[in-house]
């Protein structure tokens, strides 16, 4: 897997695994925060265990919860036999009867794991508030167990897209990264490594495109690079044509404004306009 990074951005995720700091990934939807926690998974050879959040979200969705339809079947097993209940009682009320849910995941690998805690921006301030120990010593209490540690402590990687502002007792817990949308020379790099046979084709006109569409104001996460990359490979390999690339621009836009922010008054793509767009279309002439 490849991910397109620069030195200082770098540095600050170095630093984040030297410290034993959650990395709070901050920016924009679609800059490509859950790609970087992917990527750095795939590095440090870790398993991935991923946490979405949402509103609701709470401990028997994010931490844990009773396998109670086994604890039935044991109770019903073990009926018979000469073991007091409180004996049983305690059997019943371990880490073997209980469904592990992401949190609880990460701290009970027998290696080390990269939690990423996905858009907490999205899920309740009490959940923040319920994270804190976690995120301070890699433990969790369970009332009919106790202190659960970690066996090895996780790798944790939280993104935040800005849906509210996050907790100061949050924050001051992690490492901060913000993460903006490539530059075109990124969105070019991205494309060689990730499509280089549509950027063979359509040079550096797809960065430029997507550029250009965020300049007007249209929402980042309409529209994936890649994806636009793709469909005109796919459907036109061969040969570029503008017409052809408005429509299967067209085809990616998730709404009506965003199409029409795009399209000028004669129905063809802004990118055909502009000083910018000229002197690409020069440099494939020549």
């Amino acid at each position: 897997m490849c991910y397109v990074i620069n030195e200082e951005d770098l540095n600050t995720i170095y630093l984040a695994l030297c410290l034993e700091k959650p990395l709070l990934i901050s920016g924009p939807a679609g800059a490509g925060k859950t790609e970087m926690a992917k990527a750095l998974s795939v590095i440090l050879g870790t398993r991935l265990i991923r946490l979405q959040c949402h509103e609701g979200l709470d401990e028997s969705k994010s931490l844990y919860d009773w396998n109670t339809q086994r604890q039935l079947i044991n109770i019903h097993l073990a009926a018979g036999r000469s073991k007091g209940s409180e004996a049983r009682e305690e059997q019943l009320f371990s880490l073997e009867y209980i469904l592990q849910r992401p949190l609880l995941q990460a701290i009970t690998q027998k290696g080390q794991a990269l939690l990423l805690i996905d858009e907490i921006d999205r899920s309740d301030r009490d959940f923040e508030a319920f994270l804190l120990e976690l995120l301070s010593d890699y433990q969790v209490s369970i009332p009919e167990i106790g202190t659960v540690t970690a066996r090895q402590k996780p790798v944790v990687v939280i993104t935040n897209s800005g849906e509210r502002e996050l907790s100061e007792a949050l924050r001051r817990r992690c490492a901060f990264l913000y993460l903006d949308y490539p530059t075109i020379d990124d969105e070019t790099a991205i494309l060689r490594l990730r499509a280089a046979e549509a950027l063979e084709t359509l040079n550096e006109s797809i960065a430029l495109a997507i550029a250009m569409m965020r300049d007007t104001g249209s929402h980042s996460g309409d529209i994936r690079l890649l994806d636009w990359a793709r469909v005109l490979l796919m459907l036109n390999a061969g040969r570029f044509q503008k017409d052809y690339a408005d429509n299967c621009m067209k085809t990616l836009l998730h709404n009506r404004e965003n199409m029409t922010a795009l399209l000028d008054s004669s129905g063809h793509m802004t990118i055909s306009s502009g000083e910018k767009a000229g002197e690409t279309q020069e440099k494939r002439e020549d």
